[in-house]
């Protein structure tokens, strides 16, 4: 049974809204958590919106009032794809009287829809709320791949308390140590000390400049395919795309990359949880409300458009491609559905491996006419180095 006490029902105003909306609004199709009519039957439910309005930690905090409900207005207002699976709007986490409460409230609620089979999607506050969302994961899975899109890396100096900044700094360094991956798309490198850069680097993560990722969108999809957390921090979107008092960046992502990253979010069918963060709540702000409502709906969008594909050598509708690199031998798996593309990392029974297990490494065609022409894939590579860390 879900932490109800943890969940603040969605205001009355926002459900009064709601019943204005015409039958074939989004609004007037999901269920939703009111004072009225109580917590929704959740056993049709593969997808819920929750607001998660604590920012205590972001190191601009002042204070300020804070809700998330303008988004929830132009999320409600918008027609649903063709879309088979079910919806809930559970509402804001209650704030806890520290934020290590809401951490633990949010992250009990996170294991039981996580464990239950439904993909959470939380909006509005800091971005340390990451932290919360990954030891939601403590008791489900061990080598978890984070992908973040930002501008920052977020590591920070990880003896200070945590906050929006320094939040991966901790994931790293505190016990269990669980995460595999951590991949950063869109950093601007102005935006990141030089020692935060090597770092990532020493611990053969990955991380894609804003610049390479809008010259081909596409680019990122292998990415967002291998994760199982992904986040938005709205500071990688430039500040045109923005209602004013956002205090973004001129530069970053425009609306129509946000929304393709999102949509590449969603058809992942390994990604059990969303998050979208760094919203700073300002009223008469309706056009950062409609941007974040969109990128729900392309999140929702990709959910439903979902294909479970397991590569093998034995599936008739997957091509085995092997290439020899020096007295590497590098195995390639490609879809003939999809037309999706996988590389084989391999168990070394000599060396303690993190993954304790072949795996396949989501890549691009590109990654495979590299190979033919003797250039090691630069993803493969990292990854197997951090398999034997």
């Amino acid at each position: 049974m879900f932490a109800l006490d943890c969940l603040v029902p969605v205001k009355d105003a926002v459900i009064a809204h709601c019943q204005l909306l015409g039958s074939n609004n989004i609004g007037a199709k999901i269920k939703i958590h009111s004072s009225l009519e109580g917590f929704p039957d959740l056993s049709d439910i593969k997808i819920a919106i929750i607001g998660a309005t604590e920012q205590r930690n972001d190191i601009d905090f002042i204070g300020n009032n804070y809700d998330i409900n303008g988004i929830r207005k132009s999320f409600y207002q918008l027609f649903k794809g063709n879309w088979m699976h079910g919806i809930a709007d559970l509402g804001d986490f209650k704030l806890g009287e520290n934020t290590s409460d809401t951490y633990y409230a949010m992250k009990t609620v996170m294991f039981e829809m996580v464990t239950s089979g439904i993909i959470p999607i939380l909006i509005g506050g800091s971005q340390d709320l990451t932290f919360a969302m990954y030891r939601a994961y403590d008791e489900i899975k061990s080598m978890l791949n984070i992908v973040n899109i930002d501008a920052r890396f977020d590591l920070s100096d990880d003896t200070k308390p945590i906050n929006n900044r320094n939040y991966m700094g901790k994931i790293i360094t505190e016990k269990p140590f669980n995460l595999f991956n951590y991949t950063v798309l869109g950093y601007q490198t102005y935006l990141n000390p030089q020692e935060e850069i090597d770092l990532m680097d020493k611990l053969f993560f990955e991380s894609y400049r804003l610049g390479t990722l809008i010259q081909n969108i596409e680019f990122a999809e292998p990415m967002l395919r291998d994760a199982d957390i992904v986040t938005i921090d709205l500071d990688a979107i430039k500040a045109s795309e923005l209602g004013s008092r956002q205090q973004q960046s001129p530069n970053g992502f425009d609306s129509r990359e946000i929304c393709a990253l999102s949509r590449y979010a969603g058809i992942s069918s390994k990604v059990s949880s969303f998050g979208i963060f760094q919203y700073r709540s300002f009223e008469e702000d309706e056009v950062t409300s409609e941007l974040i409502a969109q990128i729900i709906w392309y999140f929702i969008e990709g959910v439903n458009y979902r294909l479970e594909e397991k590569p093998s050598v034995h599936h008739p509708n997957f091509q085995k491609f092997t290439v020899l690199i020096d007295d590497q031998e590098l195995v390639f798996f490609k879809s003939l559905d999809s037309r999706r593309w996988w590389i084989e990392i391999p168990f070394l029974t000599l060396q303690d491996n993190k993954l304790k297990q072949h795996s396949l490494l989501p890549c691009t065609q590109r990654d495979y006419d590299d190979a033919g022409m003797g250039i090691i894939p630069e993803r493969w590579y990292k990854v197997c180095r951090r398999n034997s860390l």
